[in-house]
């Protein structure tokens, strides 16, 4: 929020830090949590949406900018790494500043074709493709190592 930006700083969604963030960045606008369409309106309605987190570890948000056309800009780390094609819908950066202006120069309609490769339909095949056949599991193959062994008989 501290960067240089001539457009305006909005940040959608709400939290414990709100009241003192707002306080120390007046010409900020925070409009709370948002949702649905009035979400997509808000993500929509921006020329780039920079999401801070170093931490955050797949930053649904990043897909949902895209699938509305906006890039994002954001540090290279995991999560957006793992979502964000650098230049392509996006731009990954140390500097987020430096992020946000090369994500100005992104084409929208890539950013919303690359989100929308995450849908239901296409998680549902990756994750049927991540599955491997078990057979007949045998009572003692399916315990858990951690379990301890059955008591032998008396």
């Amino acid at each position: 929020m501290q960067m240089p930006w001539s457009g305006s700083k909005i940040v959608i969604g709400d939290g414990p830090e709100r009241a003192r963030l707002e306080a120390q960045y007046s010409d900020v606008v925070f409009t709370g949590y948002r949702f649905a369409q009035e979400l997509a309106r808000h993500l929509a309605a921006a020329d780039v949406m920079v999401f801070p987190s170093r931490t955050d570890t797949f930053g649904l948000v990043n897909l949902e900018a895209m699938a509305c056309g906006v890039p994002v800009a954001a540090y290279p780390v995991t999560g957006p790494i793992d979502v964000i094609e650098d230049g392509v819908t996006g731009a990954l950066d140390a500097d987020l500043a430096a992020a946000a202006v090369r994500a100005l120069k992104i084409d929208p309609q890539l950013c919303r074709t690359h989100a929308l490769r995450y849908g239901w339909d296409s998680s549902t095949r990756e994750f049927e493709a991540n599955l491997a056949p078990c057979g007949s599991i045998h009572a003692e193959q399916a315990r858990c190592p951690a379990d301890p062994a059955p008591a032998e008989p008396a």
